[in-house]
């Protein structure tokens, strides 16, 4: 079965070099993740990875044709319960109080048929909204396969 490994995005020439220590400092504080520079394509690339094994990450790199997304797309990230999604929006939060560039969209839960989800988008200095969400099942309605880390 396929899985996930990394995604890479592209900021423009010199925003990667400007914004680097927010970006680090933003996503480590906020989602866990450990940020450190890598060598990449004649560059110093910013790597945020969401485990020791890199098994999962996201590659920040400068290009000149650099990702632009204007609309609502996103990474989707799965918390494990309904109070994590909304620890990590206060977080979020508390945060865009100093700093309105953060942005955040808040929704209703989504309620289609055993299931609801509970989630809320997040974009700082990055090309692509974050969509932080747990789905919850009624009881009897969870898939019979679940992917769980370790």
């Amino acid at each position: 079965m396929l899985r996930f490994n990394h995604m890479e995005l592209t900021l423009p020439p010199g925003h990667l070099t400007r914004d680097r220590e927010a970006i680090s400092t933003f996503y480590n504080e906020i989602f866990d993740f450990e940020c450190f520079d890598v060598p990449i394509f004649e560059q110093q690339g910013l790597l945020l990875r969401t485990d020791p094994e890199t098994s999962q990450f996201l590659l920040i790199t400068e290009q000149e044709n650099h990702v632009q997304s204007p609309g609502y797309d996103h990474l989707g990230f799965l918390c494990d319960d309904r109070d994590k999604v909304d620890e990590i929006l206060a977080a979020c939060r508390e945060r865009q109080a100093t700093m309105p560039e953060i942005e955040i969209k808040e929704y209703d839960d989504l309620v289609i048929g055993p299931t609801t989800v509970h989630a809320f988008y997040v974009r700082y200095l990055l090309p692509i909204w974050f969509d932080v969400q747990v789905i919850e099942y009624a009881d009897g309605s969870a898939p019979a396969r679940d992917w769980h880390f370790g």
